[in-house]
């Protein structure tokens, strides 16, 4: 059965869909079926996999609400064991929908029991806010894994988040569990880098990736192409410290087969 991984942070701008598109591809790459799940409205992780979202028929949208099974809204990419469910326009009038669905919590989870044991891991990349879309993420998902950018207000926000996922594990998910924490826009020149650093390794060391992404401008042109990293320049330090990302987390889950 393949596990549920929540890429979440409710701060935007910290990485979070980077990570999703280029994590996956990377998982992919390692020769693990992998389906991401773009539960953003933005739908960045869509065009980031080179899809138009003005094309984009059935979509998260439809699994969120409950109009379409999963195995309609999956879409298969060019690239290596990834397929995707893509959003569109749709997903931004979820959040109201939801409201007045009975279990609206558990939707996602209902829809994802269907097409678990297609994959080996399947990555749902959150929106930047804790609403009902993230709240189902949360609800059906195994681990989350937390990008952070490293600013100043970096520990604030990931404090904020643990608090309510607390109140998940609580209320609908006794069993989530924290996968890890990812530091993005990495820069070890600067001492405010090097003091986030220390501050979360005193409260999540077991859980921080020693993998750290770096600046990159060619990880901001990539998505443009429609390209993860890897296949638009494989060469680049973007695309290496995804590989590598993805072999830890492989290393840390290689108990599960």
């Amino acid at each position: 059965m393949g596990k549920i991984i929540a890429i979440v942070n409710q701060k935007g701008g910290v990485g979070k869909t980077t990570t999703a598109v280029n994590l996956v591809a990377g998982i992919g790459n390692a020769g693990k079926k992998v389906l991401l799940i773009d539960a953003d409205p933005q739908g960045n992780s869509t065009s980031g996999y080179g899809i138009n979202k003005r094309d984009v028929v059935f979509s998260s949208y439809d699994l969120l609400i409950g109009t379409q099974k999963a195995d309609v809204t999956i879409r298969s990419t060019t690239f290596k064991n990834v397929d995707i469910i893509p959003a569109n326009m749709d997903l931004a009038g979820a959040e109201v929908e939801l409201i007045s669905i009975e279990n609206r919590e558990s939707q996602l989870k209902r829809a994802l029991a269907l097409i678990r044991e297609q994959y080996d891991y399947i990555f749902i990349d959150c929106p930047p806010s804790l609403g009902l879309i993230t709240i189902n993420a949360l609800t059906c998902a195994d681990t989350l894994l937390v990008p952070i950018q490293c600013e100043y207000y970096a520990m604030e926000g990931l404090s904020q988040l643990m608090a309510s996922v607390r109140q998940i594990k609580r209320l609908y998910n006794a069993g989530l569990e924290l996968e890890g924490v990812l530091l993005t826009m990495y820069d070890a020149r600067l001492n405010l880098t090097q003091q986030v650093v220390e501050e979360i390794k005193k409260f999540f060391a077991n859980k921080l990736y020693e993998t750290k992404i770096p600046r990159g401008v060619r990880l901001s042109e990539a998505p443009s192409f429609g390209m993860p990293i890897q296949y638009y320049d494989r060469r680049c330090k973007g695309a290496k410290a995804y590989d590598e990302l993805a072999r830890e987390f492989l290393k840390r889950n290689t108990r599960r087969f």
